[in-house]
């Protein structure tokens, strides 16, 4: 792929593998990690359609594979084996530069360590990744702006992340993820740090983005938040062992 191409381009004369609503497509996605002494096979044999859409949760023990699937899904990795096609664009085996340009206009990342950046303010953490993309700074602010609002946080925009609550962190994480306006959001165990209040105040934001409109595939040990999304993914040894909508 021409790296001055972006996604759309290649979508345009690329439909989804399995039609135009396909956002994500998997087909034999394998994992292994490599040490001096032992081979572990991580994800073996991943077979997956997401939906332009669609809320997934992908649940399953500790060690089954969950972070290292969401790890591929958001080019923060790549498979060893089978393939990954993004909006109908094959995507496991590009160059770093070119996942990383992908990763900055397709994909949202909501991290369980919110990952903010303590001495920039909330409207500087959620405006970087625009930074990076090159975007304008008029644009850039009215993205952000937008971004904080839609989450409840457009008076704390001043505020440093010390000066927060750890639920109102992860607010600042998910307006970071969505400025971008990316194709899909990426949740890895997004409430793991939080008390159940605030656990649960943040997963009834992700249902309400949900319904705005969001594709959100997210990855959580919880049965309960689990059962917010409209289809589960059950790992178990790094093999897809159910897949069900929700009742």
């Amino acid at each position: 792929m021409a790296s001055t191409e972006t996604i759309n381009e290649q979508s345009a004369r690329s439909p989804g593998a399995n039609g135009a609503n396909t956002l994500i497509h998997l087909d034999g996605v394998t994992k292994v990690f490599l040490t001096d002494e032992v081979e572990t096979h991580a994800l073996s044999g991943i077979h997956l359609d997401i939906r332009t859409g669609e809320y997934v949760s992908i649940a399953g023990p500790s060690g089954c594979g969950k972070s290292t699937l969401l790890s591929i899904l958001g080019l923060l990795d790549t498979p060893s084996g089978g393939s990954y096609s993004l909006k109908g664009t094959e995507v496991a085996n590009l160059s770093f530069p070119d996942r990383a340009r992908i990763r900055n206009r397709e994909i949202g990342f909501i991290f369980q360590s919110f990952n903010l950046i303590g001495d920039l303010t909330v409207f500087e953490n959620v405006e970087l990744p625009l930074t990076y993309r090159g975007m304008g700074a008029s644009d850039r602010k009215g993205f952000v702006l937008e971004a904080l609002e839609r989450v409840g946080m457009g008076h704390r925009a001043k505020h440093l992340p010390s000066q927060l609550s750890g639920g109102q962190q992860q607010r600042v994480a998910v307006a970071r993820a969505l400025a971008g306006k990316p194709a899909i959001l990426l949740a890895d165990e997004p409430t793991g740090n939080l008390d159940s209040r605030n656990g649960d105040a943040v997963m009834a934001l992700l249902k309400e983005l949900h319904a705005g409109g969001a594709t959100i595939c997210m990855v959580t040990h919880d049965t309960r938040f689990a059962e917010h999304a409209d289809r589960t993914i059950h790992l178990f040894d790094g093999r897809v062992v159910e897949d069900r909508m929700a009742a």
